[in-house]
């Protein structure tokens, strides 16, 4: 059973077992909300799933690598944040975040579907009810204690605002009151002791929330579990979602704490994790036992310490895992592993669309071990997708990322694995095909196209493998 996690200030995350096959395509609303989903993870971003504190994102990474590992083919991934769409995609550039199923945004007044992020226009339709935003903003203009955040997070059915905590509760007292009188259904939420949002009274993270399970509900596909996780105020309302479990992580801050001593310190499935962040979110999982919550990045070496799983995006999320320790000297210099991984007449295709034989490649990853030993440089994976096309051979999909310094590349990967070859109780990767993401590809690739049955040189051959992802 895996589970529905909910994170951190606005952050929805939703796992959901799959009638189908997933791949790395377009994601619509009608196709995330018709699939039959297990579980639920509903999740903040902003100090939940992303910590700030920690410049290596480490504990992002772990989680990561164990959701698309385990739960990514039978589960949605939902982020809940207060960021608006803007700020929202300038965070994906700045953090290793996958990319999830669902997000809601804006404290909850903005829902989107898929990679695209398709608009729920019928929860905007619902919004409308009794909310006129320029009769909010006439009114907040009386009020001078009230400075107004960017002009990027005011939103159509959100009206954002900064207030010193000591103004705080006079303020959001009189200006309910004023808006009360002018006729207005409204909500008021104070959040990270700083942050003032007036939303429709129907908005919020909690009734985003709720609106989604009862979609999933009204068409019989109503998750078994739901996971939310957040840390502060505006958090506060997924918690009050009817039968979910839910996890405060250890960083949450007093305004969320005092909530949950007042409404629902007695509720067991509430709990206040030790972990920071998205490692608290992965302590959750393994305290309710809603599935698997060992990341492989856990696992120090996976020949010594066997994972009783035998699954294909556990493969490819293995092999990324080693190919990122390889390149950072943090495993021994044995070229037996890639040699027993690979078929030795299979195929890589590289993202400037250049074939050349494995074994090549094979000869170029042996030199680099260690070429980024000391550095910050990371891989992850994201969406993905497996799909069985033969009795003892798997189809996989899914963006492949590597971050060294302030260069950042990802490509489009799709690899043929069989099961039947010499890997043991495990998958032999029979052909890998790559291509450039869109603005994801290096400025300048002169240097990482091969040259007919070779690289130039150990230094191109180095800078292909750097830039291209490698394998």
């Amino acid at each position: 059973m895996k589970p529905e996690v909910v994170c951190g200030l606005l952050t929805s995350l939703t796992t959901a077992r799959l009638g189908q096959d997933f791949v790395v395509e377009e994601t619509t609303s009608t196709s995330v909300l018709d699939l039959l989903r297990e579980e639920e993870e509903v999740s903040d971003l902003d100090f939940t799933m992303v910590d700030h504190l920690d410049p290596d994102n480490l504990g992002l990474l772990r989680f990561n690598a164990m959701w698309e590992a385990y739960y990514r083919q039978d589960s949605l991934l939902v982020f809940s944040t207060g960021r608006s769409p803007t700020i929202y995609k300038e965070l994906r550039k700045e953090k290793p975040l996958l990319t999830p199923d669902i997000s809601i945004m804006s404290v909850g007044t903005e829902i989107m579907y898929g990679e695209s992020m398709i608009r729920d226009e019928d929860w905007e339709q619902y919004l409308n009810q009794n909310w006129n935003r320029e009769i909010v903003t006439e009114e907040t203009a009386q009020f001078p204690e009230l400075n107004p955040q960017s002009e990027t997070e005011q939103r159509p059915h959100k009206v954002s605002f900064f207030v010193e905590k000591i103004k705080a509760l006079k303020v959001i007292r009189f200006l309910s009151e004023r808006l009360e009188k002018r006729g207005l259904d409204v909500k008021l939420i104070y959040s990270n002791e700083t942050a003032l949002d007036v939303l429709p009274k129907g908005a919020g993270k909690g009734q985003a929330l709720a609106y989604l399970l009862e979609k999933f509900k009204v068409d019989g596909k109503m998750p078994v579990n739901t996971l939310v996780c957040g840390d502060s105020g505006n958090d506060a309302e997924l918690f009050s979602v009817p039968e979910v479990y839910g996890v405060m992580v250890s960083n949450a801050q007093e305004e969320l704490l005092q909530w949950h001593a007042e409404n629902a310190k007695n509720n067991p499935n509430i709990i206040h994790a030790t972990e920071r962040c998205a490692a608290g979110i992965i302590q959750a999982i393994g305290n309710f036992s809603l599935g698997p919550n060992v990341s492989p990045r856990d696992i120090g070496d996976f020949q010594k310490c066997k994972v009783k799983i035998f699954n294909s995006c556990h493969e490819v999320v293995k092999f990324y895992l080693f190919y990122e320790r390889w390149r950072r000297a943090e495993v021994a210099k044995n070229m037996q592993t890639p040699n027993l991984i690979f078929f030795p007449l299979g195929t890589f295709v590289h993202p400037s669309g250049v074939e050349q034989p494995v074994n090549h490649c094979i000869d170029v990853m042996a030199r680099l071990h260690g070429d980024k030993q000391g550095t910050d440089y990371r891989i992850w994976v994201d969406r993905v997708s497996s799909e069985q096309v033969g009795s003892d051979t798997w189809l996989m999909k899914f963006y492949k990322w590597e971050a060294f310094g302030e260069e950042r590349h990802g490509c489009l990967t799709t690899v043929l694995l069989s099961s039947k070859a010499k890997v043991p109780d495990g998958f032999t990767w029979m052909h890998m095909h790559q291509t450039w993401l869109e603005g994801s590809e290096p400025k300048d690739q002169t240097t990482w196209i091969w040259d007919g049955e070779k690289l130039a040189s150990i230094h191109s051959k180095s800078t292909t493998l750097h830039n291209s992802g490698g394998f």
